[in-house]
């Protein structure tokens, strides 16, 4: 089993399948983007197991609590991982996190994106170690996000071959 997979298991972590738009939705871009040593994320907000929207959807602060937050971030970084592993076949190809910029779904009243945003942060370091998964981050308060996500991460990755 590849090292990231392994790790996954061990912390008793499972990915969800694709992402299922909700009914009526299409998108045309591609949920990774490789181009050299480089994958870029789109936007990905959190799934559920079978990888329709997780039921963790509102504003941080008012329908959210703050760790509701933190973990709808978390579970973002599963579908995150999801797609690069569908994109790139392997996890275990990513030699480093570099960026991830998040987007919290916020109630007017409410600042504290950084501490909703660490739930993707604490996961990806977990998996990938402080060295690999270690990453610059913005997170930031919006007034709304699609379909009433609680939070949205974009990222980039360095990949080898």
């Amino acid at each position: 089993m590849a090292e990231i997979e392994a790790r996954l298991a061990a912390l008793g972590l499972q990915l969800p399948a694709p992402i299922q738009l909700p009914p009526g939705v299409s998108l045309s871009f591609p949920w990774v983007r490789v181009h050299g040593d480089r994958a870029y994320v789109s936007g990905h907000g959190a799934l559920a197991p079978d990888g329709s929207l997780a039921p963790l959807l509102g504003k941080v602060g008012q329908e959210l609590t703050e760790e509701q937050g933190y973990q709808a971030a978390r579970l973002t970084g599963l579908a995150i991982l999801a797609s690069l592993k569908d994109a790139l076949g392997d996890l275990d190809r990513i030699t480093a996190w570099l960026r991830a910029f998040g987007m919290v779904n916020a109630a007017p009243a409410f600042n504290r994106y950084p501490l909703v945003i660490n739930g993707f942060t604490d996961l990806i370091v977990e998996v990938f170690g402080p060295e690999r998964g270690a990453h610059s981050r913005s997170a930031v308060g919006m007034a709304g996000l699609p379909f009433g996500l609680a939070v949205e991460i974009e990222a980039e990755v360095a990949i080898r071959p």
